[in-house]
């Protein structure tokens, strides 16, 4: 009988020099060289790339890796030649005649790997050449882009489950740091994952000190003396651009080698702010949240924000960055109240009815296998803008998305109708990320201690206080409480309104309730009780 286990084991030595797998590998990398579906989720540094590639030397054909990220997929690649592996990137500058020998080299199995980013997916052409390489593992690396929940949403991830089929459905590994529940639940869906294994090794990082500084004013003054307390590296996020040129001028003339970052930018002023805070040139980069992927810094001594972010998930994903090393590090979060309601704008936004509807009308005019192209060109839409409403669109019932190709489906709704449709869906997103900044504003204002608020979010119990969060240190964090009573951490729920739930939190006089339609709520232990709106619900089999 085949022990696939210690084949993996076997690879991960010969291969990697890897003599010991940590938690979570090895289960992972034994079930896609199994040939099942695996969702992971693991912290930046805990060997997620060792995952995918181990699998992939056992399983025959090669391995499509999908990366958000040209810098983090050149150095993939060339982590992988280092040991004598053979690995490629694709991207939109890539000649003619490199493109050609890649594909060559992938189809006559002389190259294991081709990393590309989720819109060269988009190019009829590469989808060809891929499909006739017959990948045995399509790896998508930042898994969390592909879900509406996740803050780093790029349209051209929602694409990816219609990929997996036009390449003949390799085994799919999805890869995140970050993912609370109901992201991990629109990943598996939306790449359509059979049955997929999910490995969710932990989110939490001790050596991390957790804290927050509540502010009445401009907090720039408290931020320019904090970091100057601090050692350095570090990075200060705040939500708009015009922020981070105001801050980082700031601490330039208090003397810190500082640099301004956001997506305005032009992508070489980008690359030489991220090679020189990589390089050890700069000591704070002030940042919108477009700075983060890729920088895989061990050294990084603080993250601090500015102002509140928009979810736990955004927020816990950033303050990551930090002590990758393994070493103390620090998370401030400077928070006024009045900034919610910038970010209770930033998740205003809902597509208009009529938009949706000549969508929803141009496709249903079109012939059965229209492209996008041909759609952008009737609708006067970005590729970015037409692809969110075809998604929005689709989940309404009324059109059905390949790769390129858009089709109407028999007996859909008429294009009125299901725009209706989807702008609902679209109000019903905005409200559950409502909840998502209404847990946010919750960690910032809790006397309780904020490790055991934060691991909660994302369904992970902590026995104790940390010990190491400025509530803590304070002596506000109590006990946690007892699990005897009724509607524990994890029981399923269902609510005469909001419907089915789950509970992730339960304070003394407090639960919270991850509701599947309505997002994350908070509610009055006694008030359930009394009025009887939750009734618990017997565990899936």
């Amino acid at each position: 009988m085949r022990d696939t286990a210690a084949e993996c084991e076997r690879m991960a030595r010969k291969a990697l020099g890897l003599t010991d797998l940590r938690p979570g590998q090895l289960r992972a990398m034994t079930a896609l060289a199994e040939g099942r579906d695996t969702l992971v989720v693991m912290p930046t540094g805990s060997g997620k790339s060792a995952i995918y590639q181990v699998p992939a030397l056992l399983l025959r054909g090669p391995s499509l890796v999908v990366s958000p990220l040209i810098a983090l997929q050149r150095d993939q690649v060339e982590a992988l030649r280092s040991r004598d592996e053979d690995a490629v990137s694709l991207d939109a500058g890539t000649r003619a005649g490199k493109r050609t020998a890649a594909f060559e080299a992938l189809r006559a199995g002389e190259t294991e790997f081709l990393f590309c980013a989720p819109e060269q997916l988009a190019r009829p052409d590469v989808l060809r050449e891929l499909a006739a390489a017959a990948p045995s593992l399509m790896v998508v690396d930042e898994a969390h882009c592909i879900s509406a929940w996740g803050h780093d949403f790029r349209p051209d991830y929602l694409r990816l489950g219609s990929v997996a089929e036009a390449l003949g459905r390799p085994v799919i590994a999805a890869l995140t740091a970050t993912a609370a529940p109901p992201v991990r639940a629109e990943i598996a869906e939306r790449l359509g994952m059979r049955r997929p294994v999910e490995i969710v090794q932990g989110f939490d990082r001790p050596n991390i000190w957790l804290g927050v500084r509540r502010m009445l004013d401009d907090p720039a003054p408290e931020i320019l003396a904090a970091v100057a307390a601090e050692p350095k590296p570090g990075i200060v996020y705040t939500a708009s651009r015009k922020q981070t040129g105001r801050l980082s001028g700031l601490l330039a003339e208090a003397g810190v080698r500082a640099a301004a970052y956001h997506a305005g930018l032009r992508r070489a002023e980008r690359d030489e702010v991220h090679g020189r805070f990589m390089g050890g040139d700069l000591d704070v980069v002030v940042a919108t949240n477009a700075f983060g992927m890729g920088v895989d810094k061990p050294d990084v001594r603080f993250v601090f924000h500015a102002e509140i972010p928009g979810s736990p998930d955004a927020y816990y994903q950033e303050i990551g960055r930090a002590g990758r090393d393994g070493e103390a590090a620090r998370a401030m979060l400077f928070y006024r109240p009045e900034d919610l309601a910038l970010q209770r704008y930033f998740t205003g936004g809902v597509p208009d009815l009529e938009t949706l509807a000549r969508v929803a009308e141009a496709v249903a005019a079109a012939c059965p296998g229209s492209d996008r192209k041909g759609l952008r060109e009737r609708t006067g839409l970005s590729p970015r803008r037409l692809t969110a409403l075809l998604d929005l669109l689709e989940r309404a019932g009324a059109v059905r998305l390949g790769t390129r190709l858009i089709d109407p489906v028999p007996g859909a709704p008429d294009p009125r109708t299901a725009a209706g449709l989807a702008r609902e869906l679209a109000e019903r997103r905005r409200d559950v990320e409502r909840t998502r900044l209404e847990m946010m504003r919750r960690y910032a204002e809790t006397g309780d201690c904020r490790r055991r608020f934060l691991l909660g979010y994302f369904g992970e119990e902590l026995a104790d206080a940390c010990g190491n969060c400025d509530t803590c240190r304070a002596g506000t964090a109590g006990r946690p409480p007892e699990e005897a009573g009724p509607f524990p951490v994890h029981a399923r729920v269902e609510h005469r309104t909001w419907g089915p739930g789950q509970v992730i939190q339960r304070g003394e006089d407090r639960l919270t309730v991850l509701f599947e339609e309505a997002g994350y709520r908070e509610l009055q232990l006694d008030v359930v009780l009394e009025q009887r709106l939750l009734s618990e619900q017997a565990a899936p089999s």
